[in-house]
């Protein structure tokens, strides 16, 4: 432990006169030395005491010593000034170090996870693999152009250098397509999984939202109608981020203009969805299947969508009640889509029903617990889009159409210079650092 003192107020004293120093707080010093720390630079943390009376105080304490005549040259850390220096000195690629961004930024297990994969370096390594293929590959290329005129056995079939080429370039191209996918399905992982509850009035949609929430979401009454429109709550199921949503209860008809804005508004919610759960109530075999709510799940609209029968209010039905409901429903929908009873008074049914939640997550972003997914930055899929997948295409049309060694070369080296755009290794980058560090955090 530091006693921190403030420098004198005086700059120029009388011979007689001492030096005053305020006591400021007692903290903790840590000295990083380079290249060991984040920054690969010499680095001085302060622990000190959280009130802002004494933070303030210490910088401006620390500011008051600011003279750049004498080459103390002292500012406040800008977005991303940490991250950014570490970069310059070679700590970390640009895949890297926005994986810390995502890691401080997720908000669940599934984010945390995949944040990882830059974080670790996983996809630095991969990007630099696909670059040093291309470049193997380009070399090939190269040395037919150079030594064209020459009788080398190695550079005489020229064809069959082109088609080996070829092949390289085909299997990295397809490796970059199924990792874009893996991204794709992934991405649902940092928006959050669209859960969508869908149900005639009263079925008991807005317990069961409480009753996985934890919480008194939405308004819970025995009078239907009472949701007459959509409420979204953020959840943390098992480690997925959902976005649930309540609707209103859909019925063909209804006095209420509110409520009818409320029932469209429910239908279109259900299409945009990743996952719907159609809720049905067991203690009314007459009303359990509304043909106006079976018409819409299997509208065009509805496409494949992932849907989940959950029979509610289990506790007010009997066993064999229950066993007539499920037949029925198995009778009307056959085996397409599971089928659980629930009780949310009870809470029978609720752990097996996250459970097969969680399921169909896993399955939506194609992740599991021994299979992290992958997330990588808007700038990051834009390149690999726009850059090298591109180069790759261009370079198969040079091949295909003209059998132009020189312009597949620069095909190939335009895709290569993309995944130097991505890991911070291109020539010139200085608007791509701005772009990326000026979303971090201060002091990061």
């Amino acid at each position: 432990m530091r006693n921190i003192y403030s420098p004198s107020s005086c700059s120029v004293k009388p011979h007689d006169q001492k030096e005053s120093k305020i006591l400021l707080d007692t903290s903790l010093l840590l000295y990083f030395q380079a290249p060991y720390s984040f920054t690969g630079e010499d680095v001085l943390e302060l622990h000190v005491h959280g009130g802002k009376a004494v933070v303030n105080s210490i910088l401006k304490a620390i500011g008051s010593l600011h003279d750049r005549s004498s080459g103390k040259d002292i500012r406040f850390a800008l977005p991303g000034d940490f991250s950014r220096r570490a970069f310059q000195n070679g700590k970390f690629d640009l895949t890297q170090l926005e994986g810390i961004k995502d890691l401080i930024d997720s908000e669940t297990e599934s984010q945390r996870r995949s944040a990882l994969s830059s974080f670790n370096g996983d996809n630095k390594i991969l990007f630099e693999n696909w670059r040093e293929t291309i470049i193997e590959n380009m070399a090939q290329l190269t040395a037919i152009i150079d030594f064209a005129d020459d009788n080398s056995q190695e550079i005489q079939n020229t064809d069959e250098i082109f088609h080996n080429v070829e092949k390289n370039i085909i299997c990295l191209r397809d490796q970059i397509v199924t990792f874009m996918q893996k991204v794709e399905k992934s991405t649902i992982l940092q928006n959050g999984i669209k859960l969508v509850l869908l149900g005639a009035p009263n079925v008991g949609k807005s317990s069961l939202v409480n009753s996985l929430t934890n919480d008194d979401i939405s308004i819970v009454s025995d009078i239907p109608g009472t949701t007459r429109d959509s409420i979204d709550a953020m959840i943390n199921v098992n480690g997925y981020k959902v976005i649930i949503c309540d609707t209103a209860g859909i019925r063909e008809k209804s006095s209420d203009k509110i409520e009818m804005l409320g029932i469209d508004r429910a239908k279109k919610k259900s299409v945009q969805s990743d996952l719907c759960l159609f809720i049905v109530d067991p203690t009314d075999l007459s009303k359990l299947l509304p043909e106006d709510i079976l018409a819409h799940l299997s509208s065009k609209t509805f496409g494949n969508k992932r849907i989940i029968i959950v029979v509610n209010k289990s506790d007010l039905v009997s066993d064999d009640e229950m066993t007539k409901v499920l037949n029925k429903l198995q009778t009307r929908l056959g085996s397409k889509y599971p089928i659980l009873s629930v009780s949310c008074k009870t809470k029978e049914g609720i752990e097996s029903l996250i459970s097969t939640l969680t399921s169909n997550f896993e399955s939506l972003s194609q992740s599991s617990a021994d299979a992290s997914p992958v997330i990588v930055s808007k700038r990051v899929s834009e390149i690999l889009k726009n850059d090298v997948l591109y180069g790759l295409e261009e370079f198969f049309k040079s091949k295909d159409f003209h059998n132009d060694i020189v312009l597949a070369t620069e095909n190939l080296r335009y895709a290569s210079d993309g995944i130097a755009k991505i890991t911070g290794q291109a020539i010139g980058i200085e608007e791509i650092l701005d772009s990326v560090f000026s979303k971090f955090c201060i002091g990061k």
